[in-house]
């Protein structure tokens, strides 16, 4: 589907309006580099109009409560945006948020990420452009990007990683064990504990990543980025000692060392470490990082677009972060389908701020149930110049991936006391 065809003068399309909003869900299957659980389900939303040729493709992706998400979209916003024009897209932003009284939170959020998306599609099919150029045009060409690589031990994290260089990887995402530590030091339960989740010691990683770090630079030098995901999995007090303890080894930024309710944190952390920090991930109201922006106490932006509601939404925080020297570094995991994907790389190429993104790998079914997603070649994404998004959805293959029922317990993380320790 080329320009051409979503190409319609604004005279033909005076009458336009929304006509309906589908929902669809979706799993792909795991590969050897890809390990897919039930947090990987997807979900997308298509914004149908009274032009049977022009309608949007969105992100509405809450992977553990997509049912709730889908409930809010066919219950509450597709009854309340019918009939509306669908260029109006800041005014129907607004309307989703304010009219359920209460706002933000991950389901209200992605919910009205999925129709905020497809909104802006919309607009770039009918003007034959690309959403990059509805926002200023490319300020680069591609995106730097960052994948991940995990291991037991620090030799297949050193193999994986090499794997990642040869494909020209500039920056990579080093986990020692994943998010709980090595399978073969993971502590045993006391007696009576609950058996359900992951038990996981956090002490363990004080010694083990400051050690991970000093293998991957003898191996790599100072050429290759590297960082390392906290995932607000330490007391405040051992992230900024991790923090303090990788600064001879130059991390490329760390992710997350606070849980939201402790960002009062980065202060100390901005008085104490020069290691370079990316906030946001669990993050669902602009107005929650605000305040810490404006202190410029973190370098990247972490956030997940279809948390904070979408495009309208991230436009506006990323030009505020700008105006304190803050990048972007959008959260982009496997549960995030390639039409997120395809949002976050055409706000990358055409925000100043953007500094680096985070692209799970992916499998071949992806790219073909969304064709004209984002490319990466050697280190860098590449948006399609297709209108809108670029996204050509295939429903039919999609079909062929329904989500699993089942929600995965990989958050669940105990002491070994049994009690639990945030994510």
């Amino acid at each position: 589907m080329g320009a051409a065809r979503f190409f319609k003068p604004l005279i033909m399309t005076s009458s336009l309006t929304i006509t309906g909003v589908d929902i669809f869900h979706l799993q792909f299957p795991p590969n050897h580099f890809v390990q897919r659980e039930a947090w990987a389900r997807q979900t997308v939303v298509r914004v149908r109009t009274s032009d049977p040729e022009v309608f949007g493709l969105g992100c509405a992706t809450f992977t553990y409560r997509y049912r709730a998400v889908e409930s809010t979209i066919r219950e509450h916003l597709t009854p309340l945006i019918i009939g509306h024009d669908p260029r109006n897209s800041t005014e129907l932003f607004q309307l989703m948020r304010y009219s359920g009284y209460w706002r933000n939170g991950p389901i209200l959020n992605n919910a009205i990420s999925g129709i905020d998306m497809a909104l802006w599609d919309i607009k770039g099919k009918l003007a034959g452009l690309p959403c990059y150029q509805l926002w200023g045009g490319k300020t680069r060409v591609a995106a730097l990007a960052y994948q991940h690589v995990n291991g037991d031990n620090t030799d297949e994290v050193l193999e994986n990683a090499r794997r990642l260089v040869g494909q020209g990887l500039k920056v990579i995402r080093c986990q020692l064990g994943h998010y709980s530590g090595p399978i073969d030091q993971i502590p045993q339960r006391l007696e009576g504990a609950p058996a359900n989740g992951t038990c996981y010691l956090p002490e363990q990683r004080l010694a083990q990543i400051p050690q991970m770090f000093a293998a991957l630079r003898r191996e790599f030098g100072e050429e290759l980025g590297i960082l390392y995901d906290i995932h607000e999995r330490l007391d405040p007090m051992d992230s900024l000692r991790l923090a303090k303890e990788l600064e001879p080894y130059h991390p490329y930024f760390l992710e997350d060392p606070l849980a939201p309710e402790q960002m009062d944190w980065l202060r100390t952390f901005r008085a104490q470490t020069a290691t370079k920090i990316a906030i946001g991930e669990l993050f669902t109201h602009p107005l929650e990082i605000v305040p810490y922006a404006k202190e410029s106490l973190f370098d990247y932006l972490r956030v997940h677009l279809s948390m904070m509601g979408g495009i309208t939404p991230m436009l506006q925080l990323a030009h505020l972060c700008e105006s304190f020297g803050i990048r972007t570094a959008w959260h982009g995991p496997p549960d995030l389908s390639l039409v997120g994907g395809a949002a976050m790389v055409h706000l990358d190429v055409a925000l100043p701020n953007f500094g680096v993104q985070e692209w799970a790998a992916r499998v071949p079914e992806e790219y073909e149930v969304f064709r004209g997603a984002p490319s990466l070649k050697e280190g860098y994404l590449y948006p399609s110049d297709g209108p809108g998004l670029g996204i050509v959805f295939d429903e039919t293959l999609a079909q062929q991936f329904p989500p699993e029922g089942k929600d995965s317990e990989w958050l669940v993380m105990r002491r070994p006391d049994g009690s639990l320790t945030p994510p």
